[in-house]
């Protein structure tokens, strides 16, 4: 299968290319520099100079592809993220570019449309298992899922297989946001928002991969990718506590999540989101059941990074 991919040197893409090349695939990555073409170069893809905001440049770029896979976004540092306009980028690449770049893979006969998403957009369901079938209130600063999610929709009318993975919160050794939660709690504060008995639900770089791959046999339609068990806060925390040997540390007011703009709504809401779906679908299982394992997995990584510099994970 010849499959292009978009956001293919991001946390994402850099693992799945991988997979794809060693699957036998033959995979074209977009890149906008000589070095992220270097690096879809060591992975053994092709690569392609495209902007996702330049229809012409990507119907050429994507032509001759079976499937094609959105993974582009451009997540602000956590140290900006709740400053106004932090996701406008974000949000423009899954409002505009994800449209683009569907419209350019229906024009040159793609069969398969695979987006990225997010799972968090759901409402607050307390105890509540949430599953895709639940109806979803995105932040006023993510909005553009919406939008990204309909291009997979009209994919699919327009007679393709459109899929959209709702990633729930990604984490793993090379992500801002997980070091900067290993130095909160460092630190004796928890790294959440909320009420310490709400859920959280997450998913590891790696297993976020994987289901894109297994995506390439799912049908139509949308995916909840989370792993396995759903974290309350106050465990979430304290399991990270433990890994690093510190002691528990200290809750966040729950009243902050309603003072921090549409981001820390969000971050705030409980979601005990189910992953039922994609494993019936296609046989998906998270590597890593829980944080639980999750945390202890990162651990070991920044820890054998730290012992050796050269080969550490750069951002």
């Amino acid at each position: 299968m010849r499959i292009f991919v978009a956001g293919a040197t991001g946390v994402i893409g850099r693992r799945v290319v991988p997979h794809l090349v060693d699957a036998g695939h033959q995979v074209t990555g977009a890149a906008r520099t000589p070095a992220n073409q270097a690096t879809l170069d060591r992975m053994g893809a092709a690569s392609a100079r495209v902007d996702l905001f330049t229809p012409a440049t990507l119907t050429e770029a994507v032509r001759g592809h079976d499937t094609v896979v959105n993974l582009a976004t451009h997540v602000p540092p956590s140290s900006r993220a709740f400053l106004p306009g932090a996701w406008r980028e974000t949000d423009r690449i899954r409002r505009v570019g994800a449209a683009n770049l569907m419209q350019a893979a229906l024009a040159t006969g793609a069969i398969r449309f695979i987006q990225e998403s997010f799972a968090p957009i759901y409402p607050d369901r307390g105890e509540e298992w949430i599953d895709e079938r639940a109806p979803v209130r995105p932040g006023r600063y993510n909005r553009g899922v919406i939008d990204a999610e309909a291009a997979t929709e009209r994919f699919t009318r327009s007679g393709g297989t459109g899929i959209a993975l709702r990633f729930a919160f990604l984490y793993g050794a090379d992500s801002d946001f997980t070091r900067d939660a290993i130095r909160l709690v460092r630190k004796g504060w928890a790294p959440t928002l909320g009420r310490p008995e709400g859920f959280i639900s997450s998913v590891s770089h790696d297993d976020a991969a994987a289901a894109v791959v297994a995506a390439l046999a799912a049908g139509a339609g949308t995916y909840n990718v989370v792993d396995d068990e759903p974290m309350r806060r106050r465990a979430f925390s304290d399991t990270l506590a433990e890994v690093l040997e510190v002691a528990s540390p200290k809750l966040l007011p729950a009243w902050l999540a309603y003072v921090t703009g549409s981001l820390g709504d969000v971050l705030g809401r409980s979601q005990r989101i189910s992953n039922r779906k994609l494993r019936a679908e296609c046989g998906w299982f998270p590597r890593y059941p829980s944080m639980r394992e999750g945390w202890r997995a990162v651990a070991r990584e920044l820890n054998q990074a730290a012992k050796s510099p050269s080969d550490a994970v750069a951002d």
